[in-house]
């Protein structure tokens, strides 16, 4: 049984968006959308997300910013942040925790990897 329910993705690349989208779909979790920093942050507070899956780099507002803002919402507070960026260096994943992601995946990760990362507590 999933325990997360309700996915937002905040990714600016159309095919990996939809794909992503497509894949957690059809694993059963309902998942919102946003091609970029500025719509993703506007989702994530209207959303009910249980989950975000946020790209760094992002027109608009940086992955970094959303996540900083996300936590300093206390009502976003419980949401589970994830970053799956192409940035996967030390110095990118210590920036990730510092900005508040509680997990950092470096692409191209597994579906399984990302659903697990999703379901952990």
């Amino acid at each position: 049984m999933l325990k997360m329910r309700r996915i937002l993705i905040v990714e600016d690349e159309d095919d990996s968006r939809e794909g992503l989208r497509m894949l957690l779909e059809a694993s059963g979790y309902d998942v919102e959308t946003a091609a970029d920093g500025i719509d993703g942050l506007a989702k994530l507070e209207s959303c009910s997300a249980d989950a975000a899956i946020i790209d760094i780099d992002l027109p608009g507002m940086n992955g970094y910013d959303i996540a900083r803002n996300a936590r300093s919402n206390e009502a976003l507070r419980r949401v589970k942040l994830i970053a799956l960026t192409g940035f996967g260096r030390a110095k990118d994943r210590q920036a990730a925790h510092e900005a508040g992601f509680d997990r950092h995946l470096t692409k191209p990760v597994s579906f399984a990897t990302l659903r697990n990362e999703i379901e952990q507590r």
